[in-house]
């Protein structure tokens, strides 16, 4: 046979591994065997490919199993398929068989199998590899160390994924994506900022990866000048009709709490896809834009588009937030009815959430009750703060009881118990809860509340005594509140259960760190700016009411984002109807 018959044939086949024809290439590898090639090396590495390529792995492995000597290539074509198709417990083991063959490999075949290895979580496995890439002296190699720290990272071992990122004399885009990506995903937010400022430094080129995954760190830490400045990168190197990127920016302004922004970027894009309209949906139920919400489920299928679990997940959210009862009941059946979808836990939370906050409090124990999975500690959670709202005692002692098994050391359900006991003029259960607190030591988180001036978040704490500006900020509180008092305001001492005098209750409250918050964006921030507050615990009753007074006193806009939702405080009114 000659040459350029040969030559032919691989030209043909490579083709078909381009093109992904698997057909063809069968055509031509039954010519191969009929021409005497099934033994040619090269060939067979050509084959090997080619079925790789139209992911049909059992051929490609008759072939490689077929040759009587296989080269580098063959191993690694074989190997990085594996890894590429989830099939990680092949990759591993071909590569055992590789090492016991004594075959040569490549940074290519560590990097690949180091790869398969975040498949299944073997973070012992990915260490061995570390110690055998260091052993061969590969480790400094980027696509191995790119691979490594990668795998790291997506094992929650981030000390170990920066620490081979450092070690890298040589790191490409990917490598940096990689990380940055990995500190997001770990919610190590402001390490991802950093990084990705250090990146703009050194001129480090951007791809889609890095900018959907720095926005989502903005997200995470609601981080909304951060966030404005990485969207006006994203125009410049002309990834906003990236459709991932699009969606990312979406959800950062969303959470962030401008939704007004977040609809401006949805409506610049241009093919919207299912991640797009989530998004916009998910945006829109955060900020109890419940009519909004529905309205773009609707005209997301009028699109031709089909939701799926986490745009009913949103949808019912945003009837939950609302207490629109027979909107959500509808929604849950046509998710089950129309669109095949099986409900998972999460949206039977948010039923749970609606019942609940209508009152229909026997119903959403009922649904808990029938419900195909075990109650989370969040739904049981909802369940009892529902039961303070409409004074159930018997279903809230139910719901704490799961809890206290659940969270033992989680305070605020001792002392969201102890309200209600309160309420019903309980008080010998009152004070059990509250002793109960004292001599078991459980510790209540401590409340924190950031704002962001001038490009800095400043934080604050209950009492806080460090800020530079604290004496200001205490003196405007302080006008402010007597201020609120004239219009209507009252102290609500029964939000704080610290076993002190009626005076020091009124102190405590007075100093928590969302109205020092608000004290400092009113002297900081222009008149005709909106203050926007984050929060890491629920706000409580007082402070909700205060912050209601406050915005109809200054006239401004003050929207808190808690741990639950936002509330956007507007002429002395906030959009969640005083129930969070």
């Amino acid at each position: 046979m000659s040459n350029t018959w040969v030559s032919y044939l691989h030209a043909v086949l490579q083709l078909c591994a381009r093109n992904k024809a698997a057909i063809q290439g069968k055509a031509c590898h039954a010519r191969a065997i009929r021409f005497g090639l099934q033994e040619d090396t090269t060939t067979s590495n050509i084959l090997i490919n080619v079925y790789c390529k139209s992911g049909l792995l059992s051929s490609a492995r008759k072939v490689f199993d077929g040759m009587p000597a296989r080269s580098l290539v063959s191993w690694n074509t074989l190997i990085g398929s594996y890894a590429q198709n989830g099939e990680a417990h092949e990759a591993l083991n071909l590569f055992k068989l590789m090492q016991r063959n004594g075959s040569s490999f490549s940074e290519f075949t560590i990097s690949s199998v180091v790869c398969a290895s975040v498949a299944i979580c073997a973070v012992f496995v990915c260490k061995q590899l570390h110690g055998f890439a260091v052993k061969a002296a590969v480790d400094s190699n980027v696509f191995v160390g790119t691979a490594l720290a990668d795998v790291y990272a997506k094992s929650g071992l981030v000390k170990e994924a920066s620490r081979v990122f450092e070690s890298m004399q040589e790191r490409s885009v990917v490598t940096w994506s990689c990380m940055v990506v990995g500190y997001v995903q770990n919610e190590l937010f402001e390490e991802a900022l950093l990084l990705f400022h250090r990146a703009q430094k050194m001129e480090v080129e951007h791809d889609h990866f890095i900018l959907s995954s720095i926005i989502c760190g903005c997200a995470g830490l609601a981080a909304l000048i951060e966030g404005k400045q990485v969207h006006a990168i994203i125009s410049k190197t002309g990834f906003c009709s990236n459709i991932f990127v699009a969606s990312s920016l979406i959800d950062m302004y969303a959470k962030c709490g401008s939704v007004e922004e977040a609809y401006t970027v949805f409506l610049n894009v241009e093919d919207k896809n299912v991640v797009a309209w989530n998004a916009m949906i998910s945006g829109f139920a955060k900020h109890a834009r419940a009519l909004e919400a529905m309205i773009s489920f609707e005209k997301m299928q009028q699109m031709g588009l089909y939701p799926n679990e986490v745009t009913y997940i949103s949808v019912l959210s945003a009837c939950s937030h609302m207490g629109l009862v027979d909107e959500a009941k509808s929604y849950f059946d046509l998710m089950i009815t129309k669109h095949n979808i099986s409900p998972d836990v999460i949206h039977y939370s948010c039923m749970v959430d609606t019942l609940g906050r209508a009152g229909m409090i026997s119903e959403a124990y009922d649904l808990i009750q029938r419900m195909p999975f075990v109650a989370t500690a969040s739904m049981w959670g909802s369940l009892l703060a529902c039961c303070r709202f409409h004074g159930n005692l018997e279903i809230a002692q139910i719901a704490a009881k799961h809890l206290f098994e659940m969270e033992p050391d989680n305070a605020g359900n001792y002392i969201l118990l102890s309200n209600i006991y309160a309420a019903n003029k309980k008080w010998e259960e009152v004070v059990r809860a509250r002793k109960f607190l004292k001599e078991n030591e459980v510790k209540n988180e401590k409340g924190k509340s950031w704002i962001a001036v001038k490009d800095k978040v400043h934080k604050f704490m209950v009492g806080e005594i460090n800020h530079p500006r604290i004496a200001e900020i205490y003196s405007k509180l302080d006008s402010l509140v007597e201020e609120l008092k004239i219009l209507g305001y009252k102290v609500e001492t029964e939000h704080e259960l610290h076993d002190v005098e009626e005076s020091r209750k009124q102190e405590l409250l007075k100093h928590h760190s969302e109205k020092l918050a608000l004290s400092f964006g009113l002297l900081s921030l222009p008149a005709s700016a909106p203050i926007r507050i984050m929060k890491n615990l629920r706000i409580c009753g007082d402070c909700h009411s205060f912050m209601k007074h406050a915005s109809s006193s200054t006239q401004r806009e003050i929207i808190v984002r808690d741990i639950n939702r936002f509330h956007h405080f507007r002429k002395g009114r906030c959009s969640c109807s005083d129930f969070w």
